[in-house]
């Protein structure tokens, strides 16, 4: 009997995923328990097969590495798939350009031993930099899935949007087939691992911070700049509304529309008075500013998204 399953789903990432299986390859004080790999091909034009083939040939005794295909093409298509395809208990996802520390299997599992309400947590993830990133990017970390939060275990808050990323989630599978749907609202990167969270809290599981549980994640150059930073903070904020309206009661979805326009205009307008003329010149204070402007958005990017689905159904 397998209790605990790693996923990685991947895209075109044969170049990236073998750091990620190297780092599983060393995992410690994992004797007392079993655990597999599922490596999920999604939908890659890559030789990411002949990579996984490569490992299985030298691969743990112990430790079965599968390798399954998901066809339609999003993270939150390989995710499912992954859930779909695990044999352990609990299920941790690692992206493939993470990779975690020698004790993060026995860490996880640990925890889920402990926390049996628990349907969901994250740990610690640092960034492994290719170049320094801007000066005061703490105050942006978050955007790139780098979540540090002290050492002790704690609830998250999934009514404000204060959640574990999904790089290093691990979930309960009972929880995942309980409350997660098969078809997510947000298919891709950018509130995906959040919505996931969200389902099982609204269902009555818990949603921790484990922070023995430590990965790194590998920001390369292109994705700190100047552009690339906007577009992504651009994507985390309009994605608000939709997170925040999810299963919840037809009668609170004025007061929470409310609360979100009016709570990011005053951002908005806040940043714009305090900052003035240094935004221009500052990409960690632009990228607020997006940020705040497209959380001020959502509602109506929420909308026209219902209209379309509306219009093509």
């Amino acid at each position: 009997m397998v209790d605990f399953t790693v996923v990685i789903p991947t895209y075109n990432g044969a170049q990236r995923f073998p750091r990620v299986l190297d780092a599983l390859r060393s995992q410690l004080n994992t004797e007392s328990f079993q655990w597999e790999v599922v490596v999920v091909d999604n939908n890659s034009s890559d030789s990411t097969s002949d990579v996984v083939q490569t490992y299985q040939a030298d691969w743990l005794i112990d430790v079965p590495l599968r390798y399954v295909t998901e066809s339609r093409q999003g993270l939150a298509y390989g995710r499912q798939c992954g859930v779909e395809a695990a044999s352990g208990m609990w299920v941790g996802f690692l992206d493939d350009d993470t990779a975690p520390d020698e004790n993060w299997v026995a860490a996880a599992y640990r925890f889920g031993q402990a926390y049996d309400r628990a349907g969901a947590f994250g740990g610690q993830i640092h960034g492994d930099f290719e170049v320094p990133p801007p000066k005061n990017f703490e105050r942006i970390k978050s955007f790139l899935a780098i979540k540090e939060r002290g050492p002790e275990p704690h609830l998250y808050q999934p009514e404000v949007l204060i959640l574990p990323p999904g790089a290093g989630l691990v979930i309960r599978k009972q929880a995942w087939l309980e409350a997660v749907p098969a078809q997510l609202q947000r298919t891709t990167r950018g509130g995906n691992d959040f919505e996931i969270s969200i389902c099982m809290h609204r269902a009555g599981w818990e949603i921790w911070y484990n922070p023995d549980m430590h990965i790194y994640h590998h920001i390369p150059k292109r994705r700190l700049e100047r552009d690339a930073l906007i577009s992504l903070s651009h994507t985390v904020g309009s994605c608000i509304c939709e997170l925040r309206l999810i299963n919840v009661a037809t009668m609170q979805i004025p007061v929470i529309v409310g609360r979100i326009l009016l709570g990011n205009l005053r951002r908005t307008v806040a940043h714009l008075l305090t900052y003035r003329l240094q935004i221009k010149h500052d990409v960690v204070l632009m990228c607020e500013l997006v940020f705040f402007m497209a959380g001020f958005m959502s509602p109506f990017y929420f909308l026209k998204k219902r209209l379309s689905r509306s219009l093509n159904s």
